[in-house]
């Protein structure tokens, strides 16, 4: 049975739906990753064959690839939210743009040997349920 997932940007300007089940989730650290997410991975989805319909929005997604080599990334112009995009018959799909819940974890965190010296023992930091005060 084939699954659609329902996401959007930040701003709320961009909403997608993603048809189609995915396959692999990986935190990937490596530097490219780390610049574009501003964080120490990306968190991202892979759905082979799957169907991407923008629902509203579309003329608020920019696409960037880096030159000369397969990293890129779809975003809002209005908020700067990542968005899906399609690479090869590939979704690649943020985890965090996604509305709905998924069934799958990440499989794997990648490229450790790039990872950020602060991402070290972070399950040793405190976990606030709401900001800092």
């Amino acid at each position: 049975m084939t699954k659609t997932h329902s996401g959007s940007c930040r701003c709320g300007a961009v909403t997608y739906e993603i048809e189609g089940e995915f396959k692999r989730f990986f935190l990937c650290h490596c530097k490219r990753c780390r610049k574009a997410s501003g964080s120490s991975n990306a968190a991202n989805l892979f759905a082979p064959d799957a169907k991407l319909t923008w629902l509203t929005g579309e003329d608020k997604v920019k696409s960037f690839t880096l030159p000369d080599t397969r990293h890129g990334r779809s975003f809002c112009i209005e908020c700067g939210g990542m968005l899906p995009r399609i690479r090869d018959g590939m979704a690649v799909v943020p985890a965090g743009s996604l509305d709905t819940e998924i069934d799958i974890r990440p499989e794997a965190h990648i490229f450790m040997e790039f990872r950020a010296d602060w991402d070290d023992h972070l399950e040793d930091v405190e976990k606030l349920d709401g900001g800092p005060q």
